[in-house]
C-alpha cells in the first residue's frame, strides 16, 4: 500500500507520456475497486437483513437496566440481562462486514486487549483465585472486548447510525434506571449517592458535547437529557464526575478546533454548555439546599477532619497502597499479577489519616474482590507487567492517534465521510479515560459494553478513514470515484443523525459554514 502511494506521488515527475501509462493503469484499478483496501461491503449487504437491527437492540440495550445486587442473593437477573447482549453480540460478529487492508492502529489495539484477557486466565492457574470472583470481574472486561470487535467492523454509514442512535436510547435508559432504583433504596441524600449514577453518565455526557460543541447543533432532547446528567452529577455530590465533565469541556473545546480561529468560535460555542450547567446547578440549589450543604462539605472535607486530609482520598491511597504492595511483594507477582477477582484490603500506613473518621477495628474489617477504585492501579495488580498494561496502553495509544489525525483530518478535509462518527467515538474514549478519576469505568457491566464499543467505533473509523486518504488521491489522478466507499466522498453532511434527525449541512462537522 505504501509502496503505490509513493507512485501516485511521483506522477506528476513522469513525462506526458509514461504519466499517460500510469493513469491508465489507475483508473482500470479504481474502476474495479482491485486493491483499494477501504472497507469495501460483503455481497448481501448487512443493511439487506431485516433482522439485524433486532440483534442491535438486545445487544446494547438489556444492561442498561443492570444493577449492583447483595452478595448473598441470587444474580438470576444479572444473568438473564448479559445473556442477551452476549448472544447478541456473537450474532452481530458473524454478520458484520469485514474490514480489509492493513491497520496498525487496529492490530495494536486488538492485541492488547487480548493479552489482557488471555493473560488472566493465566494468572488465574497461578494464583488461584475464587472461580467465583474471578469471573465476575473478567466478565465486564469480556463485555468490553465483544463491544469493541462488534464496533470494528465495515458498516454501512446507516447502520453506525442505528447503532449510535440506540446507544443513546440505551445509555439515557440507564441514566434514569440508575437514579430511580437508587431513590427508592434510601431517600437521604448521604446514602443513595452513591448508587444514582449511572455508569455510562461520563459516555453520555461525551456523545452530547461532541453534539453541542463539535457539531454544533442544538436538540431539544438533547438538551434535556444533559441537563439530566448534570442535574444527576449534582445530586451524587461526586467530584471526580465533576472533574471529569471539566476535563470533557475542555476536550471537546480543543477536538473541534482545527486553528486558533475555531479555537475562538468552539470556545464560544461551549459557552452554551457551560450556561446549561450552571443554570442547572443553581435550579439545584434552589430547589433542594441540601445538594449546596453536602457539595459544600464536600469540598471543606479536608478542612473538617482531624488529620486536614480528606477521607475519602484517604480511603482511595490506601486501596492502591495495598495493592501495590501485594503485586510488588515478590517477583512472579510482578511479573504476572495477582489476577481478578483476587482480595485486597486498606493499607495500614493510612489508619493514622483516617483517625475519628474509622476506628481500628472497621479499618482493619473491609476487605474486597471487586475491580476497584483506580483502573491504572488495578491493572498493575491484576495482571502485572506482563499482562496489565496491554489494556491502558492500547487505550491511550487508540486516543492519541486518534485525536491527532481526527484534527488534521478535519483541517484538511472536513467532509470525509464517518468523520463525525470519529469524533463522537473520541469523545466516548476519552470519557473512559475521565471516569478512571475516580473508579474503575470496567467494573460494571454496562459501562464495559459501552466503553468497548465506543474504542471499536473509534478503531473502525481510523483504519477505513487512513485507507480512503490514497483512494481519494487515486480518484483525483484517475477522475472517477473510487468503487469500494460506503459513502460518497463529499457526503459526511448527508449522514443521519443519531438522534432522530437529519442535521443541517451548514452546521455538521462535516462541513463548515
Amino acid at each position: 500500500m505504501r509502496h503505490r502511494d509513493n507512485v501516485f506521488r511521483y506522477l506528476d515527475r513522469m513525462t506526458p507520456a509514461r504519466r499517460w501509462i500510469g493513469v491508465r493503469c489507475i483508473q482500470a484499478d479504481a474502476a474495479t475497486g482491485a486493491g483499494l483496501n477501504v472497507a469495501v461491503k460483503k455481497k448481501g449487504d448487512c443493511m439487506r437483513n431485516r433482522f439485524l437491527i433486532v440483534w442491535v437492540w438486545l445487544f446494547l440495550c438489556p444492561l442498561s437496566v443492570d444493577y449492583k445486587g447483595d452478595e448473598a442473593g441470587s444474580h438470576l437477573a444479572q444473568i438473564l440481562l448479559a445473556a442477551p447482549a452476549i448472544a447478541a453480540g456473537f450474532a452481530l460478529i458473524l454478520t458484520g462486514p469485514r474490514i480489509t487492508g492493513h491497520s496498525r492502529l487496529r492490530k495494536l489495539v486488538g492485541a492488547g486487549l487480548c493479552l489482557t484477557l488471555a493473560g488472566s486466565a493465566i494468572t488465574q492457574l497461578f494464583q488461584q483465585n475464587e472461580i467465583g470472583n474471578y469471573l465476575r470481574v473478567l466478565l465486564p472486561f469480556a463485555l468490553f472486548y465483544l463491544g469493541y470487535v462488534v464496533a470494528c467492523h465495515a458498516w454501512d454509514a446507516k447502520r453506525i447510525a442505528q447503532f449510535e442512535r440506540i446507544l443513546f436510547y440505551a445509555m439515557s435508559v440507564s441514566l434514569v434506571f440508575s437514579f430511580v432504583n437508587g431513590m427508592m433504596e434510601s431517600a437521604n441524600l448521604a446514602e443513595v449517592r452513591f448508587r444514582i449514577v449511572s455508569p455510562t453518565l461520563l459516555a453520555l455526557q461525551a456523545m452530547l458535547m461532541h453534539e453541542f460543541v463539535i457539531s454544533r447543533r442544538f436538540g431539544k432532547i438533547a438538551l434535556l437529557v444533559f441537563a439530566g446528567t448534570v442535574l444527576v452529577e449534582l445530586f451524587s455530590v461526586t467530584r471526580s464526575l465533576a472533574i471529569g465533565t471539566v476535563l470533557l469541556f475542555i476536550y471537546a473545546t480543543w477536538l473541534g478546533a482545527s486553528s486558533t480561529w475555531r479555537l475562538f468560535t468552539s470556545a464560544m460555542r461551549a459557552t452554551v454548555v457551560a450556561a446549561i450547567i450552571a443554570a442547572t446547578a443553581i435550579g439545584a440549589a434552589s430547589l433542594v439546599p441540601e445538594v449546596a450543604a453536602h457539595w459544600t462539605q464536600r469540598v471543606y472535607a479536608a478542612k473538617t477532619s482531624e488529620t486536614g486530609m480528606d477521607p475519602t482520598t484517604v480511603t482511595r491511597l490506601a486501596e492502591m497502597r495495598d495493592q501495590y504492595d501485594q503485586v510488588t511483594a515478590s517477583p512472579g507477582s510482578l511479573l504476572v499479577g495477582m489476577g481478578y477477582g483476587h482480595w485486597y484490603r486498606y493499607s495500614p500506613t493510612y489508619l493514622w489519616a483516617l483517625a475519628g473518621q474509622m476506628t481500628a477495628a472497621d479499618f482493619y474489617a473491609i476487605r474486597d474482590w471487586g475491580a476497584g477504585h483506580n483502573f491504572w492501579v488495578y491493572q498493575l495488580y491484576s495482571g502485572g507487567l506482563l499482562f496489565g498494561l496491554g489494556l491502558p496502553a492500547a487505550i491511550l495509544y487508540a486516543a492519541f492517534r486518534g485525536s491527532m489525525a481526527y484534527r488534521r483530518w478535519r483541517r484538511v478535509a472536513p467532509d470525509m465521510p464517518f468523520l463525525p462518527v470519529m469524533g463522537r467515538a473520541l469523545m466516548m474514549v476519552m470519557s473512559l479515560l475521565a471516569m478512571s478519576i475516580g473508579g474503575n469505568p470496567l467494573g460494571p457491566r454496562f459501562s464495559g459494553l459501552v466503553f468497548g464499543f465506543g474504542l471499536g467505533l473509534l478503531v473502525a473509523c481510523y483504519a477505513r478513514l487512513s485507507q480512503a486518504a490514497p483512494a481519494r488521491r487515486r480518484a483525483r489522478y484517475a477522475g472517477v470515484a473510487p468503487a469500494a466507499h460506503v459513502v460518497e466522498v463529499g457526503r459526511a453532511a448527508d449522514l443521519p443523525s443519531p438522534f432522530g434527525r437529519r442535521p443541517d449541512p451548514r452546521l455538521t462537522d462535516g462541513r463548515f459554514s
